[in-house]
This record gives C-alpha cells, structure tokens and sequence, in this order.
C-alpha cells in the first residue's frame, strides 16, 4: 500500500504547545505502553500495523522536516514542499516525488490522508479497501466518507446517490451551519475527511492539465509560482468518475483542546497535582515546575515555555484571533539531532539549552554576526571546531567565536547550555558546509 500524509497547518488553537514550527501533530500526549506518542507517531505505528510494508510519504514543509525525522527517524520519506500552495500542488509533488525519485509505477494506487485524525485500526483497513477499489482498472477518484455522528460545521459533505458501503457521489457540499449540515445527514451525506486514492497517473495527468507539468523538478523548482487551489477544488469536484466509500469507524480531527482532551487516556501529562473538587480537568505541563489546580471544572491546562493558557474546555475552541495578536520567539523545537529549549533573551543575548540524541550532530556551520559559548552539562561527545576535533565531557566550556566553523556530535545523551552574544541574533545567521 503506497500513502501521501498531508503534514501541515500550526494548529494555533493548540497554543502553547503548537507554534509555527511544531504543529499539532508533533506533541506528545497519547501513552503508549510507558511512552507518550505524537499524533503523527500513532498514525505511522498504526499504518506500519496494518501493512508492514507500507510505503509511507510525508508531505510537509520544510520547517516540520527535523521534526519528522526525530520522532519517525531518518528513513521515512518526505515531500518537501518550498512553501505553502494549497492541497492540490502538495498532492501533484508528492505523486511525481513517488513516481520520479521513487520510483513507482504510473498505474499503482496512492492513498492520500491526513497525518492528524485520532483513529481506530479499523481506519487503516479501510485504507487497504480504498487502495483495492483505486486500482481497479476503471477506477478514478474513489474517496472515503465517514459517518457524521453530529451536524459539523467544520467539514464539506459528500451526497452519494445510495446507501451502499460503495456508491457514485451525487455532489459535494462546503461546509455548512448546523442547521443545513442536519439536512445534509438526513439526505445520507458523509463527512469529507480528504482521503482519497488514485492510480498515481491519475494526478499525474491533472498536475499537467492544470499546473502545466507533472516532472517532479519541475514543479518543485516551479512550486512558488503554482496556483494556490484546493484538491477538491481542483480535482474532485469537478470529477465524473468518483465514488466514495463508507466509512462508519470512530474517526476525530483533534484540532481544539476540548476534543484533544477527550482522548488522554490520563488526567494529567506533566508535573500536575489536582484536589478532590477538581472535575473533568485535564494539563499538560512542559514547564519542569509543578502545577497546583484546585476546584476546577471543566478546564483545560497548557503549559509550555510558549506561554500558559487557562481556559473552559468549550472556550478554548476560540483561542486562534488571541494566539495571531502575539509575536514571540520560537522557544522550543525538535530537530533531527534533538531539540533545544530557549531558556532567555535579552537584548544582545540568548541562552539555550541543546539536548543531542546518541550518535547524533548538528551540521557543520558558521555565524556571521554573533559569538556563542558552549557549556557542557551532561554526557560525552566529539566538538569539531575550525577541522579540529576534540571530546567533550560536563564541565568543558568551548568558546566559539564568529566566523568559527563548528559542530558537535553526542556519543551518549549530550546536553549542552549555549550562549549566543551579539547584536544581531536570528536563525538565519548561518552558513552550513560539507
């Protein structure tokens, strides 16, 4: 089974937790076994449970790539897109990445989903099915459909013209207000998940008819110049040859904290303690500091170095127009060597706190504007600094001063406190070599 994740979005109304490089799908709230696991962990185990040997790409930005690779490792592929165009130009590059660099065939079916829902292992055996149903020679577009189980006003409907658990779609639906999505479920419409499959030269053919190629560099060379349109927009709605397949599972878009709260299998996840007069409560503390919650009902806890949010479960939902009004750095992120936590900013200064996975290394880089101290607190590595290569261990200090081409690589779990000196501190002053 070959599939597309569609990866993206920052998810502001899970702020503080989310920002602008970790997106939703990247926090870790869902206990597995002694471990908690991502949004997008979860999926990827899942799908690895239904089908071993399931071939798995990941369209994303270029911002949630460290990511990726540090919670699904270095062998999971990744469709990069340049910046953001919409659902149809991400879904034309990930269908010429797995036709061009991969090298799967035109007439193999792709799935393609989201990376977020909150699903059950009945999902991904649907998957298989709508993989089976687009490969069929006279396939086109073959979407899933889920069940509604309320009226939502966050979803598209799909009228299929039987009840059938395989029909033709009648027509499509945008989303509607509760009243009308009501009459849509009355007429047997099913929510518009966006998961969909397709013989890959099915896409291919659209990408050329409306994006003018389907090379793979070409149109990632191209990408910032494509049209910035939706797939269903583009493609299905427009489409003559469509069905859609029942689904009936549990299926949750975890978008706001009252429906990711629904899911924690704990009260707490963090440093959190509760009295007895505390109902239907749930936090989420990164902080390394306890939290005291008492006679709280209803309420939702975040606590991140981001910022704190207290909020009735129900209000939450309304948290995105508060999070755009703030301008902050980016104070935590997970890289492909670890992650750092930024501990302090001042004006001409900023201290961080670096954590390197085993066997592990940042790249081989250089500041132009900025001097930096590193000071290392716990574990044992090799520090390259100008071609020369030394071990650190806790209680070494490397002084690292501009211009100086520099890398460190952890041989068991390093942490380090680096300080960054300089008028100019940003994250684009950086040269990487070989």
């Amino acid at each position: 089974m070959n599939i597309i994740l569609l990866s993206g979005g920052s998810g502001k109304r899970l702020w503080p937790l989310s920002n602008d490089i970790r997106s939703k799908q990247f926090i870790k709230l869902f206990k597995n076994g002694d471990e908690y696991e991502s949004m997008v962990q979860r999926v990827y185990r899942q799908i690895k449970k239904a089908d071993a040997n399931a071939n798995v790409t990941i369209a994303t930005s270029k911002s949630q790539v460290s990511a990726l690779h540090n919670q699904l490792g270095e062998n999971v592929g990744i469709s990069v897109e340049p910046c953001r165009r919409d659902t149809f130009p991400a879904i034309a590059l990930a269908t010429a990445y797995l036709h061009d660099v991969i090298g799967i065939s035109e007439n193999e079916a792709v799935v393609v989903c989201p990376v977020d829902p909150y699903v059950n292992d009945d999902y991904f055996e649907a998957l298989k099915t709508l993989s089976i149903l687009a490969d069929k020679p006279s396939a086109g577009l073959v979407l899933m459909g889920i069940e509604p189980t309320y009226p939502s006003e966050k979803y598209g409907y799909i009228i299929p013209k039987t009840e059938d658990s395989v029909s033709e779609v009648s027509s499509f639906k945008e989303k509607p207000d509760v009243k009308t999505a009501q009459e849509y479920i009355n007429q047997g419409a099913l929510w518009n998940g966006g998961v969909f499959a397709y013989k890959l030269k099915y896409v291919l053919e659209k990408a050329k008819e409306y994006l003018g190629t389907s090379d793979y560099k070409a149109l990632f060379e191209g990408y910032a110049d494509l049209p910035k349109i939706s797939f269903d927009y583009a493609v299905a709605e427009k489409e003559s040859n469509i069905t859609v397949l029942r689904f009936n599972g549990e299926w949750k878009d975890l978008g706001t904290w009252n429906t990711l709260t629904e899911e924690m299998q704990e009260q707490a996840v963090g440093d959190v303690r509760f009295n007895d007069n505390c109902k239907n409560t749930q936090a989420i503390n990164e902080l390394g500091i306890p939290i005291i919650a008492m006679g709280l009902k209803n309420v939702v806890i975040a606590a991140s170095p981001e910022g704190i949010l207290i909020s009735d479960k129900e209000q939450s939902s309304y948290i995105k127009p508060f999070v755009d009004e703030i301008d902050q750095q980016i104070m935590f992120a997970e890289k492909s060597w670890g992650s750092f936590r930024v501990l302090d900013v001042e004006e001409e200064s900023m201290t961080i706190k670096i954590t390197l996975n085993p066997q592990h290394q940042m790249s081989y880089h250089s500041h132009r504007y900025r001097d930096e101290v590193w000071t290392i607190i716990s574990g044992e590595g090799e520090a390259t600094v100008d071609g020369k290569t030394f071990t650190v261990r806790a209680g070494d200090v490397i002084q690292l001063p501009k211009t100086a081409k520099h890398t460190v690589k952890a041989k068991t779990v390093l942490k380090i406190i680096e300080v960054q000196i300089g008028r100019d501190i940003s994250v684009g002053d950086k040269d990487k070599y070989e």
